[in-house]
């Protein structure tokens, strides 16, 4: 079963930094996109970067020139650098991944289970 297995978070002062790693399990294909969403309480989930199979990426606005995600294509792993982190970025980050499993003709969508960042001001 395919499983996306996320680890980094933690509570930090702002203007730390903190990495985020999603490692997806083994009997698997092909990943495609894969990327980072947070929700904060009250709030949306929200995208916050995404990479492509090629390393192409996508950032939110918000983090834009303070996130950055890369992707480890051997390793089925990405990981998101935060840096100069703010009181606002407090959320549950949560991995997504865009995987065909192995013996499946299909592509899904497979969520990690979260983890909690908490920045302090």
């Amino acid at each position: 079963q395919v499983q996306l297995v996320e680890s980094g978070g933690g509570l930090v002062q702002a203007g730390g930094s903190l990495t985020l790693s999603c490692a997806a399990s083994r009997n698997i294909v092909g990943i495609n996109a894969m990327g980072w969403y947070r929700q904060a309480p009250g709030k949306q989930r929200e995208l916050v970067a995404t990479v492509a199979s090629g390393g192409t990426t996508n950032t939110a606005d918000s983090v834009k020139g303070r996130f950055t995600i890369s992707r480890d294509n051997a390793k089925n792993t990405i990981y998101l650098q935060m840096n100069s982190l703010k009181p606002e970025d407090t959320a549950v980050y949560s991995c997504y991944a865009h995987i065909r499993p192995t013996f499946m003709t299909s592509w899904f969508d497979y969520w990690g289970q979260g983890t909690q960042v908490t920045v302090s001001s």
